[in-house]
C-alpha cells in the first residue's frame, strides 16, 4: 500500500492511527485529527448545501451522522464539491437508521435533480413555430423525436415528496401533508430559477419516455397506458413554454 493510500485510509476512519511515512512537527497525531475533522466537516457541509430539506427532515445531529457514514463509504473522487453526493439517495435507501422516513431517499433524489438542473448547460429552446411543421402532419407524429434540455428531471415517487419539499419552502403546512400520497414532479431551470412542478403520473411518464429516447407516438402510448384520457397537448405546451425542447426531428424510418 502506498503512502497516499495509507493516508486516505486513515483520513476516512477515526479508528485508524496516524499513517506511517508522513513527517510533521511534534504532536502529529493531534494535527492529523484536526485535518481529518476539517475534511469531514467540509464534505458534510457540501452535502447539507445540496440536500437542505433532507437535513431539515432529520435534524443536524442525525444528518451529520448519516453524512459521516456516507463519506466513509463514498469518498469524493473529484475536487468539485458541487458534484459530490450523486449516490446519496441510493445510500439512504439502504441506511437502516433512516428506515422510519421512507420518503427521505426520494427527497434526496428531488434535491439532486435541483442541483443538476441549476448547473446544466444552457441550450436554446425550440419554439412552437419550429415544431408546427411536424405537428401539422399527424402521420409524422409517431416518428417525431424530441430532445429535452439536459437540466430536465422527472421524479415519480410513491411518497408526497413535492408537498413535503414545498412545505419546507413555506408553501403549505407540513402537518397537513400525508407523506404516503404518491406524487410525480418535473424539475427544470427557467433562466436562473430552478422550478419544481407537480405533474399527473401520465404526464410524468410521457416526459420520461421522451427523455429515454422514445418517439412522440411511443411516449403518448406510455402515458395512455396509465391514463386513457391523457391529452398530449397540454404536456407538449408545457415543454414548449418552459423551453425544454432543444431539438426536434423525424427518425430515419420516416
Amino acid at each position: 500500500m502506498s503512502t497516499q493510500q495509507r493516508f486516505t485510509q486513515a483520513l476516512l476512519s477515526a479508528e485508524q492511527t496516524f499513517p506511517a511515512g508522513l513527517f510533521c512537527h511534534p504532536d502529529a497525531e493531534s494535527r492529523f485529527a484536526v485535518y481529518r475533522n476539517n475534511v469531514f466537516s467540509s464534505l458534510t457541509s457540501a452535502l447539507a448545501d445540496s440536500y437542505p430539506v433532507v437535513a431539515q427532515l432529520v435534524g443536524a445531529e442525525f444528518f451529520a451522522f448519516m453524512a459521516r457514514v456516507f463519506i466513509q463509504t463514498f469518498p469524493p473522487c473529484s475536487p468539485v464539491l458541487v458534484n459530490y453526493g450523486n449516490a446519496f439517495a441510493d445510500f439512504i435507501d439502504t441506511f437502516s437508521p433512516a428506515a422510519s422516513l421512507p420518503y427521505l431517499a426520494d427527497m434526496a433524489r428531488l434535491e439532486r435533480l435541483r442541483v443538476e438542473a441549476y448547473h446544466a448547460a444552457d441550450f436554446p429552446g425550440v419554439g412552437f413555430e419550429a415544431l408546427s411543421r411536424f405537428l401539422e402532419y399527424p402521420e409524422q407524429l409517431h416518428s417525431l423525436h424530441l430532445k429535452l434540455h439536459p437540466g430536465t428531471g422527472v421524479l415519480c415517487s410513491s411518497r408526497a415528496v413535492f408537498s413535503l419539499w414545498a412545505a419546507h419552502q413555506g408553501q403549505g403546512e407540513l402537518a397537513e401533508v400525508d407523506p404516503n400520497h404518491a406524487e410525480h414532479l418535473l424539475v427544470l431551470r427557467d433562466a436562473l430559477n430552478v422550478e419544481v412542478l407537480l405533474l399527473s403520473k401520465a404526464c410524468a411518464l410521457f416526459i420520461q419516455a421522451l427523455q429515454g429516447g422514445a418517439g412522440f407516438g411511443d411516449a403518448v402510448c406510455a402515458a395512455l397506458e396509465e391514463d386513457n384520457a391523457f391529452d398530449a397537448g397540454p404536456a407538449l405546451a408545457l415543454l414548449i413554454q418552459k423551453n425544454l425542447i432543444i431539438h426536434a426531428g423525424l427518425s430515419e424510418a420516416s
